[in-house]
Parts: C-alpha cells; structure tokens; sequence
C-alpha cells in the first residue's frame, strides 16, 4: 500500500478515506512502527452508543497504542467540528498525532480553518428540523447557498441556523476564518483512493462482520431513545436494523439496505475527497 519510509516520523500525518478502506489498520501500522498518537476523525464513532456499526477500533487496537476521541460523546450530547477542534488541539504538543477518519468536514476545519460561529439556540434548531430541505433552502442566502451541497440536509440545515441564529450567512462567516490548527504544508497528508469494486466488496464483507460481533444488540439497545434527528442516530445501517428490530422489514431486507447505504455513502465521500484533497497524496489501499 505504502512504503512507511516515506513518511516523516515528526510530522503529524493526516489519513482520510471511504468507510471500509483501511484507513484505521494504516494509521495503527504507522503509530506501531514510527510511534504517535492515533486521533479519531469520524463523526460518528465519537458518541458511546456505536462501536460495532461505527468500526471504531476494537479492544486488542486500543491496546496496541494510544486512541483519542473514540466514544466520547453522550448519544444525546451536542457535538460539533468546533468541539472536534478544540480538542484536538489540546492534544497537541504531546506525542506526534496521527488523525484518521473519513469526515472530509473535519479534515477542511482543521487545515484550513474553523469560522467562530456562536451556538444555535435550542428553539432555532428545533424549527429547523420541522422544515422541508426546500423551505431551508429557500431562506439562504445567494452566496451560501452556491457553496454548500443543497441536497446535503444536515449541511443545509446548519446553514439555515446559523442564518436564523446570528442574522449572517454562513459563507460570510467562513470568510472570516481564522488561520488553520494544522496547515497542510505541516503535514504527511493521505487521502486513500479506493477501486470501486474493490471497496464494495470490502463493504458488504465488513457488514456481515457486524453483525455476526453484535451490531443487532447495539441496535437494540438504541432502540428505546431512537432519535433519528439527531447526529448520534446518523450510523450507517442504524435505521434499516431498525426497520428489522420493528418488523417491517426481514434481517435479510436490513442486511442488504444497509449495504447499499454504506456504498452510497462511500461514494459521496469520493467525490468530496476527489473535488477538495487534490493537494493530499492519494494512495491505493488495493495494492498490498
């Protein structure tokens, strides 16, 4: 895959990629054979309540070497790319870092900056989430609404907000972002370009392996506070199983919906990857 001789052992290494690419089983290859910290970038694999259908690093990885951010977060607490920086950057100074992680959202923030966007009110939030994609995207303004992807809700809804909550768009908030906490010219930064079928594959092997370690009892146990607003019930595959664990659908019917959930997503993560990571380097995890 890599010749881990390129890849400086002071340097912070950056590791972004599709769901199921290895990203994780490289980040803890270089942490073991150069040292370091390995930093979670995912925004689902922060909150407790996942660890089978979010692939966080399993017990025998923890052991290996130092994981940060993973598992964190209250299901039901309000968690940002504000909070994700932040603590990052407490954790910076120590041991060389090694973040690893597929949310391209937070890979921006932290190299090319964050805009200080005050909180949204719990009442604007809440009027939000009663509103159409097309009533949220009617209220933007011109100049954000031409640099987000309005068939992203969760992009468009926070846009939304933060036009309710402070009276300013969101695009003239990012131009004022202050400088990045990790530029990239300070670091090894790699984007993992994973071959289609290849991948596919790897998705549907990786959830059959979910649910053989237990991924329908973790639905289960999510099932009596199933919130499907909120970020934490965002896991690839949480809402077919629960589907199945309601009866209206078959195991079987869940399995192969999720499936196809998880490879929809890992496309859109290509895109994103391919249209914004031009200056990281790309890797083929293909290629042993």
């Amino acid at each position: 895959m890599i010749d881990l001789k390129t890849i400086p052992d002071d340097r912070p290494v950056l590791i972004a990629g599709p769901t199921a690419s290895g990203k994780s089983a490289l980040a803890l290859r270089i942490a073991q054979a150069q040292g370091g910290i390995i930093v979670n970038a995912d925004a689902l694999q922060v909150y407790e309540n996942w660890r089978v259908l979010t692939a966080r690093p399993d017990n025998a990885d923890l052991a290996a070497t130092p994981h940060h951010l993973y598992g964190h977060v209250a299901w039901d607490a309000p968690y940002s790319v504000g909070h994700w920086l932040r603590e990052v950057a407490a954790l910076m100074g120590g041991p060389r870092l090694i973040i690893v992680g597929g949310t391209g959202l937070y890979f921006r923030a932290l190299t090319e900056g964050l805009a200080d966007i005050p909180p949204t009110p719990t009442d604007i939030r809440a009027t939000a989430d009663r509103l159409s994609l097309a009533e949220m995207i009617a209220a933007l303004d011109p100049a954000t609404a031409q640099g987000i992807d309005l068939n992203n809700r969760a992009r468009v809804q926070r846009a939304w907000e933060v036009w309710h909550a402070t009276g300013k768009g969101l695009a003239a908030w990012q131009a004022e972002t202050p400088a990045p906490l990790l530029p990239l010219a300070s670091c090894r930064a790699l984007v993992l370009d994973a071959p289609v079928e290849w991948l596919n594959t790897r998705i549907a092997q990786r959830f059959d392996l979910m649910l053989a370690n237990g991924a329908l009892d973790e639905v289960a146990a999510n099932l009596p506070h199933w919130t499907p607003a909120l970020p934490s019930m965002r896991a690839i595959g949480a809402p077919e199983l629960i589907a199945h664990l309601r009866g209206e659908c078959s195991l079987d019917a869940a399995r192969d919906a999720a499936i196809t959930a998880s490879r929809q997503y890992a496309k859109r993560q290509r895109t994103w990857f391919r249209a914004r990571m031009g200056a990281w380097r790309g890797i083929d995890p293909s290629v042993v």
